[in-house]
Parts: C-alpha cells; structure tokens; sequence
C-alpha cells in the first residue's frame, strides 16, 4: 500500500462531504497590486487580537513610540504582544469598539502619528539555518506572528506543540471564501517571500514533505508559486478543486490526505501541521527582516467601493478610513460593512473598528448585491443544511437544543465540530441563522465550563490546605513524641527517671502523705468506733417490725461535735485573755496589735461567735431532760474503764482541733456587719480595748447561759407543779 506522500506525488485527491458553490465575485479586487499602506490620522491598537491571553502595557499616556516598537509584554505561552505600527506618541489608553460579531468594547492603545515613520531597532537572523529551532520559535512569538487565516492561534504556540512530530507540512492557499483575494494577491506579488517563509517553517518542524494546497480558481498565483519553489525545497504545490468550505483546516487536510482529524482534536494528533500563505510570510519579514507584525494585506471590495484592491493596512487602521480611501460610497437604504467574507463575515456595528490581525476583508456590498437577511421562519424539515454540512453534523438537532438550551445535548451532537462556515445557513429556505445559534451556544458552554474548573481548582486548594494542615498536625505530634523519647533516653543514660514522670510521683506521695497526716490514729479509732455504732443502729432498724417507728442513734457523733467545739471554745477564749492579760513593756511590743487591726477584728469575731455559741448550747440543753443518774452513771464508767477514757481524750483533743479549724473559718467571714465595723474600729484605735470588749461578750455570754438554765430550771419547776394541782 502506498504511502500518504507517495500518492500525493502522483497527484491522488480525496474528497469532503457536503460543501456548497456560491458565486464568485473574486474579480473584483484581484487585478491589481497590492497598494501601499498610509498613515492615518489616529491608529486604535486593541491589546488582544490573537486567541489566548493579553499581554501587559509596556507604556503609559504621553510616552512617543518607535515604529515596530512593543506596546505590551508577556511570558505565557499563548500570548504575544502587539507592537507600534508607526511612530508617535501614546494618546489614550481606553475601550473602543473592536473587530468582533459581539460588537463589544475592549481595551485598545489609541496612537497619533507624527509622520515621520521612525523606525525602532530591527531584530534579525539573518542565517536561521543554523539557529535552534527553540530560539527561532521565541523570535516568532516576541515578534507577535498569530494566525492570520483563522481564528489567530498564536503561531509560536503552534509551531511549539508539534515540533519533533511533523510528518506533513501543509500551506494553505486555498482562501475558499468568496470576494476575498488577500491571500492570491499575496502569492502573486511576494511568492519569494512566501516560499522562505516556508522554509524557515521547514527547518524548525523538519516535516517528510511539505504541501501548498491552492484552488484551481488562481492559476496566476499558482504559476508565481511554481516559479518559487526550488527542488531542494521538498515542496510539492497541489491544485484542488474550487469548492466552499475547502480552505477550512480539516476539510483541506481531508482533500490532500483523505485522513480526518479526530472530534475536538487537532491536526498535530495525526502528524499534520498546517499554516497560512499569509502567516508564512510574516514569519520570513520578522527573521529575515527582523519586522514585528504590524500591517497586513485586506481586501477592501463591494459595489459600493469605487476602487475595489487589495491594500497594505497598518493595524489599527480603522475601517472607515480605508473606505475612503478607496471610494466608498455608502447605501443610504441599507448601509452595511462587513468584515470579512459574506459566508463566515460579520457586520460591524460603526466604521470605526480598528483592523486587526485576523481581518482579511472589508466587504461594502450593495442591497443589491448582497441581499439583507429576512425574518426567521419556522423550519420546513427539508435536510438541505446536513446536506450542506461539511463536517456531517445534523444541524437541525443542534439548532432546536441550542434554541432550548440544551447544552449537554448539543456537546453530545459534536456542536464543537462545526467550523461555522455559514454553509447550513446559506442553503436554508427558512433563512434561520444557523451559525448565530452555535456560536451562542458555544460561548455558553465555554463559559460554564470555565465556571465549573474555577469551582474544581478552588475545591481542590481547599483540599490540598486541609491535607497540608493535617500533615502539619502529624509532624508535630511526632516531633513532640521523639523529643519526649529522646528525653527519657538521656535520663536513663543519666542515671536519672524521666523529670515529668518523677514529679508526678513525688505530687502524688505527697498527697498521700497529707491525707494521712490529717488522721490521727486515736481520732480515727473515734471515727471508727462512731461509725461501728451507727451501723449496729441501721441494722437494728432494718430488722424491727414493719410498725415499730426506728430512730437512729447519733448520740456518740452528737457528742463527739460538741465536745470538739467545746475545747475549741475553751482554747481559743484562753488565747484570747492571755492576750488581753500582757503587759506592753516596750513600744516594739505594741507595734503589732496596733499595725494590725485584722487580728483584733478577728478575736472580736470570734468572742461574738462564741457567745452565740453558748446560747445555742444552753438551749439545747433546757430541750433535753436531765438525768442526773444517767450522767453519773457515764461517769462512774469511764472511770471504771482507763480505754474508754484514753479514747474519750482523743475523742476530745479532734474536738478541740476542728473547733479550732471551724473558728478560724468563721473569723474570715462577718458575723455581724455592725459588730464588725465597730470591732474593727476599736481594733484600729487601741488593741486593749479589742481585749476588753471581748472580756465583755465573754461575761454576757455566761450570763445569758446563766439565765437560760435558770429558766429552763422554772419550767421544769412549774411542770413538776401542775401534776400536783391535778391531782388535787
């Protein structure tokens, strides 16, 4: 089976489906040279006029400029920077309507020439045979060569991608597109230029073969091109059938290969890189000639241009100047401007959109000529457009889902596939602007595709932020965890515990030691014996009979309470008068009692706590019926028995202990806010008079009990007295 080069060599052809034959209206601007470019009165440079990203400003309002100078500067792939067309000074820096079928505003450079034409510092390779193809593909992409047959894909991107992987050059001459004639011009006046061009391109993807495929409808520039090549030069000029959309990519490729380029793939997967007439010789002017792009060829066409011609146009030319240029004169019924051809053009929206890198004509027609598009009508169902289609899409299905917003329908339906060549559009009877409905669609789905890989990044740097503090999270406890390893390993080879588990310790043995400091064995013998009896009592209760009523018996912890407060009374009233009772000597002795007034504050509380104390005891007394035989025979007991009086010491001494701690409690907290007051200022003024009115409550509190226990003496008379008169 024979290669794809070697039947290209015989001159074997394959065929697309579909494609229409719209009428030709080339020889209009044809049969003359290209002119020259003019300078216009002010030049709108937009910042973006390639498919990517926009570079950054490199100048300011008020700055003059060299011709080819940069305007802006970039370091991402696809982009490239625009440069001065000619010399003058910065007006503006502001939005102007641009080249696009939106009609929308964009940033744009506005640029007055001086007229002078200066230009800046020129930037050649004279021998680019011996250049890397690296270096020759940055000089490329600093010089601002994008695409200029298509859509504007940055050429140095392009050229980058398929480097190594080029198996067949292809030049695309074919310009398919009615009335436009830039590119056949171009051959016939720079075929020389051309051909380098495409050398340069040679050496830098190195491809088996390259192919120029032009239409037969230009046997001038097929003629100026046979006359250009060399035979070293490899490349083969192919003569094609003249059919629309032929000078689509994929349809070109399918013509000269008969190899289709896979759905929203591109010609490098299947070894193919192609470029155009008009990007070729562009890439020769900026290495050979070291010019940035700048100016470009635009067929300025119409019956309502006197002259029409291909043109010189430096970008940012605005459009109503090359009209008038070439005599234009507009139809007052239906003025209109198209830029480009009428299959794949747009009308602009005012005459003065700038050109830009991607504009290859300016078509002026009249209503005559070129008929205005009538009302939508509904459609009839009669498949001319997928007869029509050249990439054998069902266009009627992708209109109806893009007219529904369907949009997951129309990616299923290879919406993306269609090149809108207008074709489908051309063909309907029902004048439904197909291409309209795809290219809304599409920018649709870009932009929801857009949105859904901004929410995808933003969720995985949450992701990754989540990780990485988790990770962090991880390394600190190890570190933590080897220190604390790393520690115990230099006291055990110190001889020594580890210092944390050893304090513990000694907290921990040390509690142990408080908690049995605070129980003395004789108190706790007590303690012991107490509780002993109130679990002899309990059970007592629980087995009488369930109609006898039990009382439990805490009369030894009863008696246990009093007996510590008691001594505790009896400590602290000693304290007290021994206090009162010393002599001051000496000034120094004085000195405390008189510095500090807490104390004495603190005795009076205590004197006052302990008169309460007493009524409450005398009370409680006169409650309880005396029993003199009862009380004598306890005593004779403990008398009788040294153990029991040995634990009933002890019993006593805890009294006194927790009597003491009980009333230094109360000391800190106010008995009686006038009583404190008054004992604290008497404490303030002299210590010895905080002495005496504690001798006083001492006094008053014997007499109160004095009193309480001879009424309770009269009750007990006067109840011994009643039964008498009843009985009488």
């Amino acid at each position: 089976m024979l290669s794809i080069i070697e039947q290209l060599k015989l001159g074997k052809l394959w065929d697309f489906p579909g494609g229409i034959h719209p009428p030709e209206q080339k020889t209009q601007s044809n049969q003359s040279p290209i002119s020259d470019a003019f300078l216009p009165d002010e030049l709108v440079i937009p910042l973006k006029q390639h498919l990517g990203a926009v570079g950054s400003l490199s100048v300011a309002v008020g700055d003059k400029v060299l011709k080819g100078q940069a305007l802006t500067y970039t370091d991402v792939a696809l982009s490239v920077p625009v440069h001065a067309p000619t010399s003058g000074v910065i007006a503006a820096i502001e939005a102007r309507t641009i080249a696009h079928p939106s009609g929308l505003s964009d940033r744009c450079i506005i640029l007055k020439p001086d007229g002078k034409d200066s230009w800046g510092t020129k930037h050649s390779i004279a021998n680019y045979l011996e250049t890397e193809p690296a270096d020759l593909i940055e000089h490329i992409r600093s010089c601002g060569i994008s695409g200029m047959g298509g859509a504007g894909f940055p050429t140095a991107r392009k050229l980058q991608s398929a480097s190594g992987k080029t198996d067949l050059l292809i030049i695309n001459a074919a310009e398919c597109e009615p009335y436009i004639t830039a590119d056949d011009r171009l051959m016939q006046d720079y075929a020389d230029d051309i051909v380098e061009g495409i050398r340069i391109i040679s050496h830098i993807l190195k491809p088996k073969m390259t192919v120029i495929g032009i239409e037969d409808n230009k046997p001038e520039a097929i003629a100026a091109l046979t006359q250009a090549v060399k035979e070293a030069d490899n490349i083969l000029i192919r003569v094609i059938p003249t059919k629309y959309p032929s000078g689509g990519e994929k349809q070109l490729i399918k013509i000269l290969t008969g190899r289709e380029v896979p759905t929203q793939g591109i010609p490098a997967d299947i070894g193919i890189m192609m470029q155009n007439i008009g990007t070729a010789h562009a890439i020769k002017k900026a290495v050979i000639d070291g010019e940035p792009l700048i100016q470009r060829v635009v067929t300025i066409t119409g019956q309502t241009v006197s002259t029409p011609c291909n043109t010189w146009a430096l970008l940012g030319t605005p459009v109503q100047a090359l009209l008038n240029r070439h005599g234009y004169n507009i139809d007052k019924k239906q003025p209109r401007v198209i830029m480009g051809g009428p299959m794949m053009g747009f009308t602009l929206p005012h005459t003065q959109v700038p050109i830009t890198k991607t504009a290859n004509c300016i078509l002026a027609p009249s209503r005559k000529e070129l008929s205005a598009p009538g009302d939508e009508m509904s459609c009839i169902r009669c498949t001319a457009c997928a007869e029509a289609c050249p990439v054998s899409l069902l266009p009627q299905q992708l209109q109806w889902y893009a007219k529904d917003g369907d949009y997951d329908k129309c990616e299923e339906y290879n919406l993306f596939d269609c090149i809108e060549c207008g074709a489908c559009a051309y063909v309907c009877p029902s004048e439904i602007p197909l291409v309209h409905y795809y290219r809304q669609a599409k920018a649709e789905i870009r932009h929801r595709k857009q949105d859904a890989l901004s929410a995808e990044r933003a969720k995985q740097r949450f992701e990754a932020k989540n990780a990485r503090m988790e990770r962090e999270k991880e390394e600190r406890e190890q570190r933590f965890q080897k220190a604390a390893e790393q520690r115990r390993k230099d006291m055990a080879a110190k001889g020594g515990d580890d210092a944390v588990a050893a304090a513990i310790a000694r907290v921990k043995a040390k509690k142990e030691a408080d908690a049995g400091a605070e129980v003395k064995p004789a108190v706790a013998a007590a303690i012991a014996k107490a509780k002993a009896k109130q679990a002899e009592a309990q059970a007592k209760a629980q087995s009488a009979a369930p109609g006898d009523t039990a009382v439990p018996d805490n009369s030894e912890m009863a008696k246990l309470r009093e007996e510590r407060k008691r001594q505790a009374r009896e400590r602290k009233a000693a304290k007290a008068t021994a206090e009162a009772n010393t002599p001051l000597t000496e000034p120094e002795t004085a000195k405390p009692s008189e510095t500090d007034p807490k104390k004495a504050a603190v005795a009076a509380a205590i004197a006052r706590a302990k008169a309460r104390k007493a009524a409450q005891a005398a009370e409680s007394q006169t409650d309880e019926p005396a029993d003199a035989v009862a009380d004598e025979q306890a005593t004779t007991d403990a008398q009788a028995d040294p153990k029991k009086a040995a634990v009933a010491a002890a019993i006593a001494r805890a009294k006194a202990r927790k009597a003491a701690q009980a009333a230094e409690q109360q000391a800190d907290e106010p008995a009686d806010a006038v009583a404190n007051e008054q004992a604290t200022t008497d404490a303030q003024a002299d210590a010895k008079k905080a002495a005496v009115a504690a001798a006083i409550a001492r006094a008053k509190a014997r007499k109160a009990a004095q009193a309480a226990e001879k009424e309770a003496a009269d009750k007990r008379a006067e109840n011994n007295h009643k039964p008498n008169e009843e009985n009488k």
